[in-house]
């Protein structure tokens, strides 16, 4: 089963103008693929909680252990579209998430993904809440989960309104930056890169950030394990069908590289 193509109007364009259940339904029927309900939360009169979906793959009774989050910022659908792409994928190719055990978080912020809006509805970036004692409940399930998960590798799909291009920030693992190469030069096949000096305020390198604002989503302090943690951007502007395909693309890649690198230095 294959998810339906998206399109322009799938981005909505004013308040309560996108359907959750509407994304949710066909990941709730999708075979294998486990899914949860975290939290709950009241805004203008509904309950709302945060939908987690986990694939395990072949051979990973000892997993590597992956989360993917998607539209912390609600006027941001692509990544939750494209996080729902790749678990139908997952579906009909369980050999991409063979090793790993992936836990899915399409859509952060929910009342922003309704309201086509940045902010959630109490009027905060969420994605400059985290670790910072935040009230916001999206964010502190968020953080419970990033400390729960012993994750290995934690990927966020983003759009940038003020870029022409894809490219990413890196941090954490040392190997992060040879994850997002190769992910960049195949999700480019899609869409341009942004090959500019200056990104998004952070000098840049080959489309590659290596610095990130305060407070967003990410790995908590002090962990015994870092993982390697990639955020990926698709210019906001291009087709949204087009920032699918490329977060796809890119995501894929990603786990691609990772599995194939963890089992080269296994045989080291």
């Amino acid at each position: 089963m294959r998810m339906k193509n998206v399109s322009e109007n799938d981005a909505g364009s004013g308040r309560h103008n996108r359907s959750i259940q509407r994304l949710l339904d066909p990941l709730l029927r999708l075979p294998g693929i486990e899914s949860a309900r975290l939290g709950s939360f009241e805004s203008a009169g509904q309950t709302y909680s945060l939908p987690r979906f986990t694939f395990r793959g072949p051979n990973s009774s000892d997993p590597i252990r992956i989360g993917l989050f998607g539209t912390i910022h609600g006027d941001e659908p692509a990544g939750a579209f494209a996080l729902a792409e790749l678990l139908a994928v997952l579906v009909h190719e369980p050999q991409l998430g063979e090793n790993f055990q992936l836990q899915v978080y399409p859509l952060c912020n929910p009342t922003g993904f309704e309201d086509n809006t940045r902010h959630s509805r109490s009027r905060r970036d969420l994605n400059r809440e985290f670790w910072k004692n935040s009230t916001e409940p999206e964010v502190r399930i968020l953080e419970q989960e990033l400390r729960q998960g012993h994750f290995n590798g934690i990927i966020q799909l983003h759009a940038d309104d003020t870029s022409g291009g894809i490219y990413g920030f890196v941090r954490g693992h040392t190997l992060t930056e040879n994850l997002l190469r190769p992910a960049l030069r195949e999700a480019g096949k899609i869409l341009p890169r942004n090959v500019n000096a200056t990104i998004d305020g952070f000098a840049a390198r080959d489309s590659i950030i290596y610095d990130v604002y305060e407070g967003v989503l990410a790995a908590p302090a002090r962990m015994e394990s870092v993982p390697f943690e990639i955020v990926f951007e698709t210019p906001h502007a291009a087709p949204l069908d087009l920032q699918v395909q490329a977060l796809v693309v890119a995501t894929r890649t990603i786990l691609t590289e990772y599995r194939r690198l963890i089992s080269f230095a296994a045989n080291i």
